[in-house]
């Protein structure tokens, strides 16, 4: 029986008269990278803000460590569980370097000072994100990519056993998207933390993902491996995309495939 150190059950959430998600139960496998996939307004980003606190259910409930997440404070959730947002606001003239060191913030304390092992962890989050080199550039006048690098870098210094991750690629070109994905693989692996994401690209879901995730409409309509959740028909209905799904050359998993736009729109005889 898998265990989970997050979990949620009847979560409602709503702008106003607005439902975005709606009685949502889910259980974050722990050790996995459980990936949240579904079409746009489908209450992906929502359903993991309502995870890490950020906003609060109209109805349901969190529970984190065997606790409601209500119950713990600010900094004790940011020992537990860290969150990389989708539009994170940069403080004006930081430097890379002081970003990443917020994300030991937590584990301060009037007892608990600066340290030789904070050093070290900024370092290391800094050279396995690649921002090293540009630690003492102002965040605000780097490119949207290196911008969303750092971010996760202090998202890394923070050492949560719990990582969120709200469209961790976005910004990124294509060669950074599959560095970005392969470092949460390997701390799911090496490290042995539970990473949550949310993703666009089918196919990158299907290749890193543990654990799927596919929403549509508030709802959760499908939980699994991949292999055993994606299929052609599922793409169909909840992304409205006619394909093929065949094994992934590389890893075996499901790879999507479109069918052509000729085929899609070709009338019926």
């Amino acid at each position: 029986m898998e265990t989970s150190r997050l979990a949620g059950t009847g979560l409602t959430f709503a702008y106003d008269d607005r439902v975005v998600i709606d009685d949502v139960d889910i259980v974050v496998p722990d050790g996995s990278f459980t990936v949240i996939i579904g079409p746009n307004a489908s209450g992906k980003s929502t359903l993991l803000k309502t995870l890490s606190k950020m906003v609060s259910p109209k109805a349901g409930s969190v529970v984190l460590d065997g606790k409601d997440i209500h119950r713990y404070s600010t900094k004790e959730i940011a020992r537990r569980l860290s969150l990389l947002p989708q539009s994170a606001l940069v403080p004006s003239q930081i430097t890379v370097g002081d970003l990443v060191a917020r994300g030991r913030f937590p584990h301060q304390s009037i007892f608990r000072r600066w340290s030789v092992e904070d050093e070290h962890v900024v370092a290391e989050a800094m050279t396995l994100t690649g921002v090293a080199d540009i630690a003492h550039r102002y965040v605000d006048e780097l490119s949207g990519g290196q911008r969303q690098r750092a971010w996760l870098a202090m998202v890394l210094a923070q050492q949560t056993r719990i990582v969120l991750l709200d469209e961790p690629t976005t910004y990124l070109d294509i060669a950074h998207q599959y560095d970005v994905l392969d470092l949460c693989a390997g701390l799911r692996r090496d490290r042995e933390q539970t990473l949550v994401a949310v993703l666009h690209d089918l196919n990158q879901s299907c290749r890193y993902a543990t654990h799927l995730v596919v929403m549509s409409e508030g709802a959760i309509v499908a939980t699994g491996r991949p292999e055993d959740v994606v299929s052609a028909p599922l793409v169909a209905d909840v992304f409205g995309l006619p394909c093929t799904v065949v094994p992934d050359p590389v890893t075996g998993t499901p790879m999507i495939i479109p069918s052509a736009r000729a085929a899609r729109t070709t009338p019926s005889p």
